[in-house]
């Protein structure tokens, strides 16, 4: 065992931090990763449990991750995607001289429906996926992908790369997975945004069916300096259907060096 993190170096220019979705690891950012790596020389991380930091011993709670990431990457803007976004928020409203610009990619502060919050979705999706590891670890976690690329343009497409890179760095650690699920169905990192002191893009898929577009539009509302922009036909994963958009967007927001 081990307490550092897996981080892949990679590129030229100053930092950006990446941090992937439940299940996944950096790896799945390749499309990404190809069309920011001569512009931004990127820290490309594997949560814990995940990938190559499958045995490292931190584990999968919020602080946790931001204490482990920010001792081993320099100041940099954090891009999280899904369960890697609340991760990337935990780590700006917290150590805003260490994140300097925050990137929320198809990620909320709360996952799920609550009061006042009416675009989450249902607490049982991520109950049931819960179940679903215990039963058939498998099956479970095809299932989850499929959900991902669900209402995607190019639904097809994104189900292939993802089951493609899923195991790629070995399987995740079970207990991480689990974890992993409490924190996507108990996480309400709304209070942090009103006070939140960096500057914040938010950018959903049209057609992602696990975090709402309108509630990363009302998460945005709720930030200053805070600007949301919506990828047209792409899903929940759309760095893998649209990375030339997605990297635009990072391009345009983030500070010039």
């Amino acid at each position: 065992m081990t307490t550092q993190l897996h981080v892949d170096v990679i590129g030229q220019g100053p930092p950006l931090v990446l941090l992937h979705g439940w299940a996944m690891h950096g790896g799945v950012f390749a499309p990404l990763v190809a069309r920011l790596r001569d512009r931004y020389t990127l820290h490309v991380v594997d949560l814990p449990g995940h990938g190559l930091s499958r045995d490292v011993d931190v584990p999968l709670a919020l602080e946790a991750c931001v204490d482990a990431i920010a001792a081993i990457v320099p100041r940099a803007p954090w891009c999280g995607w899904s369960l890697g976004g609340l991760v990337a928020l935990q780590a700006a409203a917290t150590q805003p001289q260490q994140v300097p610009a925050l990137a929320m990619l198809c990620a909320s502060p709360c996952f799920v429906r609550a009061e006042h919050w009416k675009f989450g979705v249902s607490a049982e999706i991520f109950r049931d996926f819960a179940d679903g590891l215990r039963s058939d670890y498998r099956a479970t976690l095809d299932r989850f992908v499929a959900l991902e690329a669900f209402g995607s343009e190019h639904a097809k497409d994104e189900i292939r790369a993802l089951r493609d890179e899923l195991f790629v760095r070995g399987e995740p650690a079970a207990p991480a997975l689990a974890d992993g699920l409490v924190l996507l169905e108990t996480s309400d990192l709304r209070d942090r945004l009103p006070a939140l002191r960096v500057p914040s893009l938010w950018l959903a898929g049209r057609r992602d069916r696990l975090v709402d577009p309108r509630a990363m539009r009302d998460a945005a509302a709720l930030a200053p300096g805070a600007r949301f922009a919506v990828i047209e036909h792409a899903g929940h994963a759309p760095f893998l259907t649209h990375a030339d958009d997605v990297a635009m967007q990072l391009i345009d927001f983030l500070p010039t060096p």
